[in-house]
């Protein structure tokens, strides 16, 4: 399978990801934005991934390459690919539905608890996601589930934490991804918001005292991305 994946920021890159597509031996082609718009892998791809950032979707006249990314990425959508969004690139995939995007009322920066329901589009996922467990968050916007799209994750300040569209698109506004090099860097590079607080961000100290929860969100994410290779 080959797999092309878009990446905004050079401190969020795939995570576990990269190391289940290459277990699986799955071919990798990717878009840096932030260094050029080169998306000729997208042509040939069966599965594109769209990783996350700090900048908001609302952003687009400092970041004019956002216009043709959520082009591509409805593109992509309308060619029947697998599309899988994170955070920023679940709402980049909102975006391109025809969803607002816009600031949360909180930031939320920490390891929190989600439940997900698993009824309508979502209903498969059942046996593949838990119907509670802890993840990483790291945003402060929020995106409108898109129309015909099923919501299947909230947490206490986000209920539009993650959303079906078909059967193989998903937009996650959570981390399962990150490994624990991850981690550090976007704590490094978003230190600024961790030193702005707020009722839903967490210490760095506390963030790390949850380190060991990586090894389960990394497992939960291989099971989504094998439902998602065998659709």
């Amino acid at each position: 399978m080959h797999i092309h994946y878009f990446q905004h920021v050079p401190f969020e890159g795939l995570g576990c990801i990269a190391a289940w597509a290459a277990q699986h031996q799955h071919r990798i082609t990717s878009t840096r934005w932030y260094e050029n718009s080169d998306t000729t892998g997208l042509q040939e791809a069966d599965w594109l991934i769209i990783m996350g950032g700090p900048m908001g979707v609302y952003e687009q006249d400092l970041h004019p390459w956002m216009q043709t990314e959520i082009k591509l990425i409805l593109e992509a959508i309308q060619q029947n690919k697998k599309v899988l969004g994170i955070c920023l690139g679940a709402q980049l995939t909102a975006a391109a539905l025809g969803a607002a995007v816009y600031p949360d009322t909180q930031k939320e920066i920490g390891w929190f608890p989600l439940d997900l329901t698993f009824q309508d589009k979502a209903a498969p996922l059942a046996h593949i996601l838990p119907h509670h467990f802890n993840t990483f968050h790291f945003h402060g916007d929020i995106f409108e589930i898109p129309a015909n799209a099923t919501r299947f994750a909230a947490s206490a300040v986000n209920s539009h934490q993650a959303f079906i569209y078909g059967d193989r698109v998903i937009g996650l506004q959570f981390h399962m991804e990150l490994t624990s090099e991850g981690l550090q860097e976007m704590l490094h590079h978003g230190a600024d918001a961790l030193a702005a607080g707020g009722p839903f961000v967490q210490s760095e100290e506390k963030i790390y005292a949850y380190h060991d929860l990586l090894i389960p969100n990394n497992e939960t994410m291989y099971r989504l991305l094998d439902y998602l290779a065998a659709l």
